[in-house]
């Protein structure tokens, strides 16, 4: 074969390799290179060194690592190239935490000679964030320090990764901190960081020190991570502020997780103005209104108290998804329309979509809401023998809830006794909250110091026991109790506290504080109320 021809071979092999769908193609590719007898020993290399890096980097076809092995080995010494590709096929490919393979490769590598790189530590430490593994990863620490890659801020930002997935937020802010290029990876995996790890203020702190807010992900990360904090109020302000970014300045929209996250705030706050707002923003926007979005609207309009308007958008939806149906259920289930609930389930399985353990806990909800103890019996025995879902800790409390509520103690006793996991506290909460409802004190007393010997700090078992004691006229052990919170500092952690809208606008109220406006135009209105009901008075006491 000429040589125009032997090179437009390799070029054709190499264009199929690059373009190839599958597997299948894939090994026909290389059983052609493999016995050919027009190509070179060069060409050979080539050809299947292009396989090798599609195989490791480019396919995502389960079995591409498996057939990346045979490439690897049986090259006879293979460069830190084919190393690299090897330990990053290894690390992004198995999602099994205990694989061990990428770490087993360095080591060979190691003893062949060869000096890891820039390529190869992020990959490592990756596998190591993987598994969760800080000793490893502390000790590709000291390589990448070892071989002076210390200043990467590919090699620095996966550190970051790595010590904030094991939760070791000091030594992650530790390499941030040192860090004198930062990019936007480093600001977000930090700050994502922070928000898994709980420190919600370092991560809005952070947040605010970007002087670059260009990305989409820092945003979402900071508003959904305030929801799931708890500080749903925060999140709002932070997606308006977006909103303001992207009209004033060249910066990023909100996307549709944004609006998600903000339709879940809403949720939160029951902030119906706000979430109503957001909804015409969706639509002003011309963004898709997806399953995703559809679900959160129902969501935030059921939890809003906008009953109606939730089953409006509900029936709406095209192709409704197990999470849609789910979402109403839930809604109906909250508001006590148990029986509706139940007309929705007949609806969601005549039309062919199958409950998940999620829709059979609204069911339960709707049943205990309701007062549909037989309904309850029914549905949690449907779970198990019609759909086959075995009942969680989760069902077996709101039949706990179902049953107490109903003054039928012995029966949920009954129930908990035969329970195949421990019962938790939400287990034990429910039916304490029965007694107290019942004023069953003997029960209500043993479940309450059970609880307090198993969570010493949580303030709300403590409060339980004494009214239970009060409802009993056990005035000196509700005292006793009482002292007992107040040498041992037990306190609610987080204050208790009210929120209203008032034009769009959600205001707090809390022992910590309240708007000082806000309190003196209600003092204002208290006072004149109270005038009001003294003039009122007066002119009774005349009259009589």
């Amino acid at each position: 074969m000429i040589e125009s021809q032997r090179l437009h071979l390799k070029n054709t092999i190499a264009s199929l390799i690059h373009n190839c769908k599958n597997i299948r193609e894939l090994n026909q590719i290389h059983s052609h290179v493999v016995v050919s007898p027009y190509l070179s020993p060069n060409d050979r290399s080539f050809l299947i060194s292009r396989l090798f890096f599609y195989l490791c980097t480019v396919s995502e076809s389960p079995v591409s690592l498996h057939h990346a092995k045979k490439i690897f080995n049986l090259i006879p010494n293979p460069s830190l190239f084919v190393y690299n590709a090897m330990i990053r096929a290894n690390a992004t490919k198995i999602k099994d935490p205990r694989s061990c393979q990428s770490l087993f490769l360095y080591k060979e590598m190691l003893g062949s000679g060869l000096v890891p790189d820039c390529i190869t530590f992020p990959f490592m430490l990756k596998e190591c964030s993987k598994r969760v593994d800080w000793f490893t990863g502390r000790s590709i620490h000291v390589h990448a320090l070892k071989f002076g890659y210390e200043d990467d801020v590919y090699v620095q930002n996966a550190l970051i990764s790595l010590y904030s997935e094991c939760g070791i937020l000091e030594d992650a802010r530790r390499v941030f901190d040192g860090m004198s290029n930062r990019d936007v990876v480093s600001w977000n995996t930090m700050i994502v960081g922070c928000l898994r790890g709980g420190e919600l203020d370092e991560a809005l702190a952070l947040f605010r020190e970007m002087k670059e807010r260009r990305n989409i992900i820092t945003w979402n990360s900071v508003i959904t991570g305030l929801v799931q904090g708890g500080r749903a109020k925060e999140a709002l302000d932070i997606f308006h502020e977006m909103q303001i970014a992207a009209d004033t300045e060249d910066t990023v929209c909100p996307d549709k997780i944004t609006v998600a996250s903000a339709l879940s705030a809403c949720a939160a706050l029951g902030a119906i103005d706000q979430g109503k707002w957001v909804h015409s923003y969706l639509e002003r926007s011309g963004m898709e209104c997806d399953m995703v979005i559809r679900t959160a609207l129902v969501d935030m309009y059921g939890k809003c108290g906008c009953v109606d308007r939730a089953y409006e958008v509900f029936k709406g939806m095209p192709n409704k998804d197990v999470l849609a149906w789910t979402a109403m259920i839930s809604v109906l289930a909250l508001h006590g329309y148990g029986n509706e609930a139940f007309e929705l389930f007949k609806e969601m399985e005549a039309v062919g979509v199958r409950p998940n353990a999620v829709t059979f806990v609204g069911l339960l909800s709707a049943c205990a809401h309701s007062g549909l103890v037989e309904k309850g019996r029914r549905c949690f025995d449907m779970m198990r023998h019609v759909h086959c879902i075995e009942p969680q800790v989760q069902h077996y409390a709101c039949m706990i809830d179902i049953l107490g509520r109903a003054g039928l103690f012995i029966e949920a006793e009954e129930l908990i006794r035969t329970m195949p996991m421990k019962p938790d506290v939400f287990v034990w909460g429910a039916l304490l909250g029965a007694c107290q409802l019942h004023g069953n004190i003997k029960l209500g007393e043993n479940i309450a110091r059970y609880l307090i010997d198993l969570e010493p700090d949580n303030h709300a078992f403590y409060i339980i026991l004494c009214d239970l004691y009060a409802k009993s006229g056990r005035f000196d052990d509700q005292k006793r109790v009482r002292s007992l919170m107040k040498d041992q500092d037990i306190r609610k952690s987080v204050p208790g506290s009210s929120m209203i809208e008032v034009d769009g606008i959600v205001y707090e109220f809390s022992v910590k504080g309240s708007p000082e406006m806000l309190m003196e135009a209600l003092q204002s209105v208290l006072m004149l109320l109270s005038n009001e009901m003294k003039i009122e008075r007066n002119i009774g006491s005349i009259i009589r």
